[in-house]
């Protein structure tokens, strides 16, 4: 059989563009290539895409933007080329399926997946719609909190607020609390703010990733986190845990783990745990996920489940936390991958 295409994209116009190339590295050295043919695009920090022939482990080094191993490329939004075009030749290329192998803006937020449905090619992960929500924080804790889950109490503000009167709004707001981009990842631009004199510098710190901010309570608790996998029938991953020594887990923290680490299962029974787990599954539902994503919520000491957020491009690295909580219950990192692009192709 002719062996299915597979745009592999990576890197992007964002701030978690490191990250996307070592999570791409990690996914193209573990897809099947008996049933696959990755064809490899490279997303320039700017915003460029080019087809890329190089080595693979120059992707994770940034070092594969090289003029010769790279041709510049646009995806056509014509329906029957159902690819891209290399812009130096005019070849277009037809692919399968796209796979955005992208963290934060550009790649993540329903942009890239607008374009893919645009353009008619099918693609693996959250759709567009789910995409933008679960980056949204304030939108997708509002969806969620009406629906009868718990989410911590925020305020959202824009770039022209008035930073006396953000000040005064968030006054009943208990130290300590967040302040954190609306829809940056990675915990990039975000603060825990311990006392009052720290907020002028968070503000402008969240303001610097994102023209929109979210402020919000501190849970006195811990961080757990379930992978969820599938369309229509869901596969869920084992409960993991963050254990922490001091601060939040920052983006350091979470490509480190120099004082932290990943408890894997969560240290609550298993009772919990299942009630961990279908609440993950509910919020999956909610915020109209398909594919795969990463459910974050929060166990706090009297046994309340509080939604922090969801990834839905999560770490994909053998090791990440999305991986680790499917090989809990049965699935290799080869066996997730080939499920991520047949529920692109099924969808």
């Amino acid at each position: 059989m002719e062996k299915i295409k597979v745009a592999c994209l990576f890197g992007g116009c964002s701030s978690e563009y490191d990250v996307s190339l070592v999570s791409a590295t990690s996914v193209i050295n573990n897809i099947d290539r008996d049933k696959y043919d990755p064809i490899l695009i490279g997303i320039t920090r700017e915003g460029n895409f080019y087809l890329y022939k190089g080595p693979i482990e120059e992707i994770e080094k940034n070092n594969w933007y090289k003029k010769e191993f790279c041709q510049k490329i646009t995806f056509s939004v014509n329906r029957e080329d159902h690819g891209f075009i290399v812009m130096e030749t005019g070849e277009v290329v037809k692919i399968d399926i796209a796979f955005p192998i992208l963290h934060g803006k550009n790649g993540e937020d329903g942009r890239l997946q607008g374009l893919f449905e645009l353009a008619n090619i099918p693609y693996v992960g959250c759709d567009m719609t789910s995409s933008a929500i679960c980056m949204d924080k304030f939108l997708a804790h509002e969806l969620v909190k009406n629906r009868g889950i718990l989410v911590p109490q925020s305020y959202l503000f824009l770039k022209y607020d008035n930073k006396e009167e953000i000040k005064e709004k968030i006054k009943d707001l208990a130290y300590p609390i967040f302040v954190k981009p609306l829809k940056a990842g990675s915990s990039f631009g975000i603060t825990k703010v311990t006392v009052k004199e720290m907020i002028d510098d968070a503000i402008d710190l969240a303001f610097s990733f994102d023209d929109k901010i979210i402020i919000e309570e501190g849970i006195d608790g811990f961080e757990v986190g379930c992978a969820v996998l599938g369309n229509n029938v869901l596969t869920i991953g084992e409960v993991d845990e963050i254990e922490l020594q001091d601060g939040f887990f920052d983006y350091e923290e979470k490509y480190t783990l120099k004082t932290s680490k990943i408890v894997l299962p969560a240290r609550i029974d298993e009772k919990e745990r299942d009630r961990v787990r279908k609440t993950a599954l509910e919020i999956y539902r909610i915020l109209g996920c398909e594919g795969f994503a990463r459910v974050d919520m929060f166990y706090t000491k009297d046994k309340k489940i509080v939604f922090n957020e969801v990834n839905t491009i999560p770490g994909c690295t053998s090791h990440s936390r999305y991986p680790s909580m499917l090989k809990e219950v049965g699935y290799e990192f080869k066996d997730v991958i080939d499920k991520w692009i047949r529920l692109g192709l099924n969808r």
